[in-house]
């Protein structure tokens, strides 16, 4: 799944059409607060469902989840505004820095929010970052939350300031590197849902309907 951005009942409605959990699989690939109305029931209620059925769902980690763009977006004054203080949402913000950044299904399928970086050529070196903090304002980790794919070959630069802008040919070498068969990530909104790219080497999933 990909973007949430707070839509709780659109939310229900993923899980009414996809299945009710422990019954389905579910692993989200972040952006859970911000924008919507309603993203401290959205990510409390996914942190539970984390809790009672751990080895069901996964819990990735999105741009959005970090205290500066929280400050930006929304969540933050949700959480003043429904709370009167800043008490959950720092705590939340201490659950998201716990958050793993990435994900591999099957072997076959390369899970993540943004998109892949010039620092990290294989997957073990993922494995060596220190995940643990507020998402740096650049760096491999930055990059994994915030990067685009291109129809430009090679590395570029990013309209969003932040991450990389990354060709087909990097995410080639990157599922060969690594024995994978695709990357699936979201970060991008897509009309349809989803929007394949780079011959079917990357997958952009995006769920929030009302975006």
């Amino acid at each position: 799944c990909g973007d949430i951005h707070g839509q709780f009942h659109d939310l229900m409605e993923l899980f009414k059409i996809g299945g009710e959990l422990p019954e389905s699989n579910y692993l989200f690939m972040g952006d859970y607060v911000d924008r919507g109305l309603n993203s401290v029931e959205t990510v409390t209620l996914l942190i539970a469902l984390k809790v009672r059925y751990k080895e069901r769902l996964t819990l990735l980690r999105g741009n959005h989840e970090s205290r500066q763009i929280t400050q930006t977006y929304g969540f933050y004054d949700e959480c003043m505004r429904k709370y009167g203080n800043a008490n959950v949402w720092n705590f939340l913000n201490e659950v998201f820095d716990f958050l793993p950044i990435t994900a591999v299904v099957e072997n076959q399928i390369f899970c993540l929010h943004g998109g892949l970086s010039p620092s990290i050529d294989n997957l073990d070196q993922i494995k060596q970052l220190d995940r643990f903090q507020e998402v740096p304002h650049s760096g491999p980790m930055s990059d994994l939350l915030w990067s685009d794919p291109s129809e430009r070959c090679g590395w570029g630069v990013s309209e969003r300031g932040a991450g990389y802008a990354f060709g087909q040919d990097i995410s080639e070498q990157f599922n060969y590197t690594n024995n994978l068969k695709m990357i699936a990530r979201a970060h991008q909104l897509t009309m349809n849902g989803h929007n394949w790219s780079h011959e079917q080497n990357v997958c952009t999933i995006f769920s929030a309907p009302n975006y």
